[in-house]
């Protein structure tokens, strides 16, 4: 053939400086690029060889071989695939944007399984000159008959192709880097880019440097395969060492046997995994090999507390796993990764579109070859398909965690503290997994007993049992019943559960609802605000009260409506001038706990909207306020320092009196604030004082 001059086939005035500077985000995905055309291509040869179209050597090895010379300043891609000849060397590179897979497939659509070829828009190849300032192909096709053809171009819209010199069937490409990109030929940063984007493409990959110095290593003579380069054959002898025996004497044992070594080349390592585990049949998959891959691929040497194995065909395919990582801090300092492969190659992380937000604090990998991808591969066309990918990994996501609550409850129960932000978040921000959820979200109780949103609403009658057995405690729900008597909104006939946030700081809320017989759930995660709202807004039957937001019957001494009337004006009046605030709520109650003073009660609504105000952090407002004005000091008229206080408001004690009980009761509530805690410590040491004289 005789050398060829022409102008590449353009379908837009001045696209080519577009492609080299816009066409992709990251110029290092050029590597991507150069290395999964040279799968596509040996995948193609395999794929005729089957067909009887072509015959694969006897001795045939599939590779792609990068080499790097930082002398030489160039970056060399081999691969052993179909090759081009020239006249496909014209329609595939000197028109830009004609797909070589796409017409493959088209050719060989009856035959030939399109899911693992891997090009799509036939632009890869010119990622090439993002880094460089000329690229060579030397190519030679598998047909018969085929002449090698070289092909160059300086970075420009002009381009010579000739005869070649290339004598192996497959391509070579050559680039030639700009100044601005000579790290891409250092070794070490190869091998990160390769490891970044190609670690389970499905050819194996080898990177080597030009002219670097041989590299040896020792094996025992039997390992030898016909591939090895034998430099030197060794004979070590037998070792022995002195070892006395019992009756004193010594002899001669044989500690390690003679044996017949090589030393040989050193046998190349690939540095992709061909045959992910994510490939594999999850039957065939062992635990030790799920938690190899989730240490090699994320790096991260603390066990996952478990994973799901996605495996689909139909009605697309998608396969991938998603470990649940240890993950047991609030919720908005978490940060997972799940990345997406096609075809396994490396796309991206956490792409927003197929992987919905909540998943994003698992890691885990996605393969789906059917997602629609740009043109760049990085991002993807908006359309009803990804949503329904987006949609069944959700759905196996719920599924799993449902199953692990049905059929293995004690793992799940063991799993969940660690878990709970992870499905919290995910139910805030996600309808239908919350829906899948529901019943399935486990309740911590003050018992440290785990319990379901079912299990705390069930009725007396249909008490479930726990694993032995027992019934399960439910008097949430009978004391739920006799809190809605005397509710001020008759039409919420809404059962109530009562939850804490910080058993230390609640601790004697704690432990009148222990005495009474009485439970509660802990929420005591940041998030845990918005997620009861939530539920609430799902749920029709049930609401959830703090235990400090009021005082239950079970509590109290059933009393009429008149009977405290009068110590309440007095207590009412005392306590105002003493706090210096006429606008103190004060209830008085004959608790049955005699020793138990006084209570601060917070209405739910007032917590919730101080709760999320800190949440959101709205700054400059006073975030006392919202609870200020809904606090009611809960007096107890059985007990002896109330009544101290009754009998002797006009004591001079009684204003100390006064204020020391309320802050006791705030402290059960919140820490007080600093100047709050030292006129408390004054006070506290005036008290004892008086007891001392």
């Amino acid at each position: 053939m005789g050398n060829k001059k022409g102008s590449l086939s353009i379908t837009s005035e001045n696209i080519f400086p577009v492609i080299k500077k816009w066409l992709y985000s990251d110029h290092d995905i050029f590597y991507r690029e150069l290395i999964s055309n040279g799968c596509d291509a040996i995948t193609k040869l395999k794929k005729l060889d089957m067909m009887g179209e072509y015959s694969l050597p006897l001795d045939y090895k599939a590779k792609i071989q990068v080499i790097v010379s930082p002398e030489d300043k160039t970056l060399t891609f081999i691969d052993n695939g179909l090759g081009m000849t020239s006249e496909e060397v014209d329609e595939y590179i000197n028109q830009i944007a004609f797909s070589g897979a796409t017409d493959f497939l088209e050719k060989y659509k009856d035959k030939a399984d399109s899911d693992q070829i891997i090009g799509h828009f036939g632009l890869g190849f010119y990622s090439a000159f993002m880094v460089a300032d000329e690229v060579h192909i030397d190519t030679l096709s598998y047909k018969d008959g085929a002449k090698a053809v070289h092909w160059e171009c300086d970075g420009g819209t002009d381009y010579e192709m000739g005869d070649g010199e290339w004598d192996q069937v497959g391509t070579k490409i050559t680039l030639f880097l700009n100044e601005d990109c000579l790290e891409f030929a250092n070794e070490y940063r190869a091998r990160e880019v390769i490891e970044k984007y190609c670690s389970f493409m499905p050819t194996e990959i080898y990177l080597s440097k030009k002219d670097a110095p041989e590299e040896y290593e020792t094996i025992d003579a039997a390992d030898k395969r016909d591939t090895d380069k034998v430099i030197e054959e060794i004979h070590e002898e037998a070792k022995f060492e002195e070892k006395e025996k019992e009756d004193g004497t010594k002899e001669q044992v044989e500690v390690s046997p003679a044996k017949d070594k090589l030393k040989i080349v050193k046998r190349p390592v690939p540095l992709n995994e061909t045959h992910p585990l994510w490939t594999k049949n999850p039957s065939e998959c062992t635990e030790d090999e799920y938690k190899a891959f989730y240490r090699d691929v994320f790096r991260d040497y603390k066990e996952p507390l478990f994973w799901i194995h996605l495996n689909m065909d139909y009605p697309f395919n998608l396969k991938g796993i998603l470990y649940f990582p240890k993950i047991n801090t609030e919720y908005d300092s978490i940060e997972g990764t799940i990345k997406l492969y096609n075809n396994q190659v490396f796309i991206a992380d956490n792409i927003k579109e197929v992987i919905p937000e909540f998943l994003m604090l698992l890691k885990g990998v996605i393969d789906c070859p059917d997602l629609p991808l740009n043109v760049s591969r990085s991002a993807l066309q908006n359309d009803g398909f990804v949503t329904k990918i987006s949609e069944y990994i959700t759905k196996k996501v719920a599924d799993k965690l449902s199953g692990m609550c049905k059929t293995e409850k004690e793992s799940y129960e063991k799993y969940w503290d660690d878990i709970a932000p992870f499905i919290k978040f995910g139910c805030l921000k996600d309808n239908k997994f919350c829906d899948k959820m529901n019943d399935y979200i486990l309740f911590k109780d003050i018992n440290d007993k785990y319990i379901t949103l079912p299990e705390l609403l069930v009725k007396e009658e249909e008490k479930a049992t726990d694993e032995n057995g027992e019934k399960v405690e439910a008097e949430v729900v009978d004391d739920a019943k006799k809190d809605d008597a005397e509710n001020k909104e008759p039409e919420d006939n809404r059962k109530t559960v009562y939850y804490v946030t910080d058993m230390n700081q609640q601790g004697q809320y704690v432990s009148m609802f222990k005495e009474q017989g009485m439970n509660a759930v802990i929420l005591d995660h940041a998030i845990d605000t918005s997620f009861i709202t939530q539920l609430e807004q799902r749920n029709e039957n049930y609401k959830f009260c703090r235990i400090d937001a009021d005082v239950t019957d079970s509590m109290v001494e059933e009393t009429s409506e008149d009977e405290l009337k009068s110590e309440t004006e007095t207590l009412t009046e005392v306590f105002r001038k003493a706090l210096n605030n006429e606008g103190l709520e004060v209830k008085v109650e004959r608790f049955k706990n005699k020793e138990l003073s006084s209570m601060l009660t917070v209405s739910e609504e007032s917590r919730r909207m101080q709760d999320m105000m800190k949440m959101y952090a709205m700054g400059g407002m006073d975030m006392g306020m919202f609870g200020s004005a809904s606090e009611t000091l809960v007096l107890n008229a059985n007990n002896d320092l109330v009544n101290y206080i009754l009998n002797n408001k006009d004591s001079e004690n009684a204003p100390i009196f006064a204020a020391q009980l309320y802050d006791l009761a705030k402290i059960a509530n919140a820490p007080l604030a600093p100047e709050a805690m030292s006129e408390f410590i004054a006070r506290s040491n005036k008290i004892m004082t008086l007891l001392a004289k």
